[in-house]
């Protein structure tokens, strides 16, 4: 899962993002999708949790005891798509599971939060994933041990009439990296029904870079886009990855406390824009911030074109959050923090919403997520009286 961060409103504007063959517009008085555009597929990821959380991580040998035990549904997509659900949205998932207790748990969890698991593969005698989910009271961390589902999910699972049937109404496809196979498959059905992509890339897989040649947004944890790339910074990274991901309209990296920072391509280029270093333009964003703020804050460059050395010139916007900062106490857990993100930008993009709002409205949906141990107990609904502010 991805680190968590929580941004606050800024200006708002409008910006034009072109999909493959056609127009999204991204304005700033968005409210609600439509209702032919809350459906969302997504691919990938779905569990059981086993949550436990203890004063401290122990010790080799140590026999420790739970302040506190849950067991609740996971996985990357399953999480998001729980998410966006609440929200409002209809989402359909992809995955496997088995036919086993665990299976059958995750199934109805599912279906209670509104996920459409008709497109769920269900194995005979199998076994489905389970998460073991140690949540360190004293560091605020969690550490996750996963034993995979056996067997996998592969492509042969899905015919050609379950996916079109998929992807009917869809307005967006998320994929969470994992089960990169079926991922590709899925995702070259979407691309060939110009169905708009959205990836998430929290580590390097066998198969991600074709996944992410056909993404049209991507949304990465900390360390990825430097390993991805080789670039020197993060921001350098950023340009690195628009300019070999030509469809991508924008990529964000989650920098837990200390934010994220936003890259979008700008569709026009014109000769009198300026060129600069994109280092320097993060620095100077960065000096704008006020640390004494406990809100979070966003903060945008203008279209610029942003340059690095060795790698090339990209023209577009970048942004940099601040993350809130949650007392200790409020504080619980941010496992799933990254997926509750995800789930808020699938909405935001459904709901036409600009980069300043689309932002802290997604942090805003992390914030109430971390303050309630595992993913989804903290997840807000569409009427939660925190969301008003983006969604009303």
């Amino acid at each position: 899962m991805l680190r968590p961060l929580y941004l606050a409103a800024s200006n708002l504007d409008s910006t034009m993002l072109r999909c493959r063959n056609f127009r999204v517009k991204m304005s700033s008085d968005a409210a609600s999708p439509s209702t032919e555009s809350r459906v969302v597929l997504g691919c990938g990821m779905s569990t059981i949790d086993f949550l436990a959380t203890v004063d401290a991580y122990p010790k080799p040998d140590d026999k420790v005891r739970t302040t506190s035990f849950k067991i609740q549904g996971g996985g990357n997509a399953a999480n998001a798509l729980t998410c966006a659900a609440r929200l409002g949205l209809k989402p359909k998932l992809i995955s496997k599971v088995s036919d086993d207790a665990q299976g059958k748990g995750i199934l109805k969890e599912l279906e209670a939060d509104g996920v459409d698991t008709s497109f769920l593969v269900v194995s005979k005698d199998a076994s489905s994933t389970i998460s073991y989910v140690l949540v360190d009271n004293q560091t605020k961390t969690r550490t996750c041990i996963s034993t995979l589902g056996d067997p996998p999910m592969m492509p042969t699972d899905l015919s050609q009439s379950i996916l079109l049937s998929a992807f009917d109404e869809a307005r967006l496809v998320y994929f969470d990296g994992t089960s990169t196979e079926t991922a590709l498959f899925v995702a070259q059905e979407a691309a060939r029904n110009n169905i708009p992509i959205l990836v998430e890339a929290e580590s390097m897989r066998e198969g991600l870079d074709e996944l992410l040649g056909l993404a049209d947004y991507v949304v990465c944890s900390a360390r990825f886009p430097q390993a991805w790339t080789q670039a020197p910074s993060i921001p350098s990274a950023l340009v690195s990855m628009l300019l070999r991901l030509p469809n991508v309209k924008f990529v964000i990296v989650t920098l837990g406390e200390d934010g994220c920072i936003m890259l979008e391509r700008s569709i026009t280029e014109s000769t009198d824009i300026e060129e600069r270093d994109v280092d320097n333009v993060i620095e100077s964003l960065y000096r704008e911030k006020d640390d004494s703020l406990i809100i979070p804050t966003c903060i945008s460059s203008t279209v610029t074109k942003l340059r690095t050395e060795g790698i090339g010139t990209v023209c577009g916007r970048l942004f940099v959050g601040t993350a809130e900062k949650i007392p200790a106490w409020e504080l619980i857990d941010t496992t799933g923090a990254g997926d509750a993100f995800i789930g808020a930008i699938l909405y935001a993009i459904c709901a036409n919403m600009s980069p300043e709002k689309m932002l802290p409205f997604a942090c805003q949906v992390v914030a109430a997520k971390c303050r309630a141990l595992g993913a989804r107990t903290g997840l807000p609904h569409h009427n939660d009286p925190r969301l008003a502010p983006f969604i009303s």
